[in-house]
C-alpha cells in the first residue's frame, strides 16, 4: 500500500457518447429503434491497477475473466503512482488516480493501493482474489447493495439516448445521482521494458481513458441524449448510475450499462 496527498475528484464535463455497430453488455443491450432489450447485470467491478506494480499481474488477468462475462460491467483505471519505480504506465491518468482517491476517502481509509477492486461504488476487495470479488458481487445482487435501477440505451438517428429508470417505492435507492459516463480503450498488449515488471507482456482490457458527467437524476424516470462522435474512436463506455455522497465524493452505483464497438 501506499499513501499520498488526498485530492479531488475532478469535476467532469457533459459526455459525449457515440457507438457505431456497437453491442452493450450489462443492463441493457444497444437498442435500435424497435429492438429494445432490457437485461439487469450482477454488478459493477472497477479495478486500480498499473503496469510498475508487481503484485498488479494477477489481478489483470483475472479481470480479464470478468471483461468477458456479459453480466458484468468491468472497468480498469490504470494510476501513476507507481511511475517512480522505473516504468511510466502507457494507459495511466491523473484523473484515474482522482478517482481512486476519491473512493478512499467515501470509505474512511487511510491509503490507496493495487491492486484494488471497487464494488458497485460500495466497498473494495484485493483485485487478484477471484473469490472476494466474486463472492462480493453475488452477496450485494442478492440485497439492496446490487443493481436496482434499469438503464436502456438507444440509438436514434445521430445519437445515443440514455434511459434511467424510477427509483419507485425502494427507500434503500438514493433519488440522487450522476449519470457518468466513462469511457475505455480497446485491449492492448504491452511490452513492459523497466521497473518491477520488466520483461513481461500482457494485455490490458477495458483501460478507462476519460471520465466525464452526462447529467442529474433525482429518482425519477428521465432520458439523457448524447451526440455520436466519441466512442467511435474507442474501444467503448459504460454508463453508470452513481449517487453522490459529501463533497462530491462517489457513492453507491445504482445502475450500470456498457456500450462496445464491434
Amino acid at each position: 500500500m501506499v499513501s499520498r496527498q488526498m485530492v479531488q475528484l475532478a469535476a467532469a464535463t457533459l459526455a459525449l457518447c457515440a457507438f457505431s455497430g456497437a453491442g452493450l453488455a450489462g443492463q441493457a443491450d444497444v437498442a435500435r429503434p424497435g429492438a429494445a432489450k432490457t437485461e439487469t447485470p450482477l454488478g459493477v467491478v472497477e479495478l486500480f491497477t498499473s503496469q510498475g506494480c508487481s503484485s498488479c499481474p494477477p489481478a489483470d488477468e483475472l479481470f480479464a475473466d470478468f471483461v468477458a462475462r456479459k453480466d458484468i460491467v468491468a472497468l480498469a483505471y490504470h494510476v501513476d503512482y507507481w511511475d517512480y519505480l522505473g516504468w511510466k504506465d502507457t494507459l495511466s491518468s491523473k484523473k484515474n488516480t482522482e478517482r481512486q482517491y476519491a473512493y478512499m476517502r467515501a470509505f474512511g481509509t487511510r491509503s490507496v493501493y493495487t491492486p484494488q477492486a471497487v464494488i458497485n461504488g460500495r466497498t473494495h476487495v484485493n483485485g487478484a482474489s477471484r473469490s472476494a470479488v466474486a463472492d462480493t458481487l453475488a452477496r450485494m445482487d442478492k440485497s439492496a447493495q446490487g443493481m436496482r435501477v434499469p438503464i436502456k440505451v438507444t440509438q436514434e438517428g445521430d445519437g445515443v439516448v440514455i434511459e434511467a429508470g424510477d427509483a419507485g417505492t425502494d427507500l434503500a435507492t438514493p433519488v440522487d445521482a450522476h449519470v457518468v459516463v466513462v469511457y475505455f480503450e480497446a485491449p492492448q498488449t504491452i511490452s513492459i521494458g523497466k521497473g518491477e515488471n520488466s520483461g513481461r507482456r500482457e494485455t490490458y482490457w477495458n483501460a478507462v481513458s476519460d471520465i466525464q458527467t452526462a447529467g442529474m437524476w433525482h429518482g425519477k424516470a428521465q432520458r439523457y441524449e448524447l451526440p455520436m462522435s466519441e466512442i467511435s474512436k474507442r474501444g467503448g463506455c459504460a454508463v453508470l448510475l452513481q449517487a453522490m455522497g459529501k463533497d462530491g465524493l462517489p457513492g453507491p452505483i445504482l445502475g450500470a450499462a456498457m456500450i462496445r464497438n464491434p
